[in-house]
């Protein structure tokens, strides 16, 4: 069983890294349909699902764990992003891997510590709430570190992202449901069995 948690645990961890590493890459491109290029990046896709993973991590294997696995994807999203989608040449390109970095790891953690405050509550209300806080600060910061004076319009760019960042955090309660069954069967076998 430990096997398990540990696949489980890793899986989790991989995730949020290559999450995060597709979301610096994608940030960098604004969607150029119905006028939205100023409102909207295809980065805020794909980052939201960062909070599920948190938020399954959490409720699952609890507080310290989830932090473990914000740590893990914090250094292996970094790494990867330094790697595959920095261009050192551009200015914008290493403030958004700065941003990025420093976004993530003040929201992630932020999003542990509401959800943990409310684990008790209906099981939709720490993962809205959270996801909810952990968006809005991590949209403040990632844009205004990687955009601000750069010409951009970042506060058009953040307002698009914050708001596709809560549909999508409406959208994950669905998987989160799921999911939830899932990882709880699996943690509860090996905090039996371990701890």
């Amino acid at each position: 069983m430990y096997k398990n948690y540990l696949s489980l645990f890793g899986t989790l961890a991989i995730a949020m890294a290559l999450l995060v590493t597709v979301s610096n890459f994608l940030v960098q491109y604004p969607v150029n349909y119905f006028n939205l290029n100023e409102i909207l990046t295809y980065g805020a896709f794909t980052y939201p699902i960062t909070f599920l993973i948190t938020d399954l991590a959490n409720r699952s294997y609890g507080l310290k764990n989830a932090r473990k696995i914000v740590y893990i994807g914090f250094f292996l999203g970094i790494l990867l992003t330094l790697f595959f989608s920095t261009n050192f040449d551009d200015l914008i390109s290493i403030r958004i891997a700065f941003g990025s970095g420093v976004a993530f790891i003040v929201a992630q953690l932020l999003d542990v510590k509401i959800f943990d405050n409310l684990r008790k509550k209906t099981w939709y209300i720490a993962p809205l709430t959270s996801s909810f806080f952990g968006s809005l600060v991590d949209t403040i910061l990632f844009f205004f570190i990687s955009f601000y004076k750069t010409g951009i319009p970042w506060t058009t760019l953040a307002i698009g992202d914050f708001s596709v960042k809560l549909l999508i955090a409406l959208l994950m309660l669905i998987p989160f449901r799921y999911l939830l069954g899932i990882f709880k069967d699996n943690s509860k076998v090996y905090f039996k069995q371990y701890n």
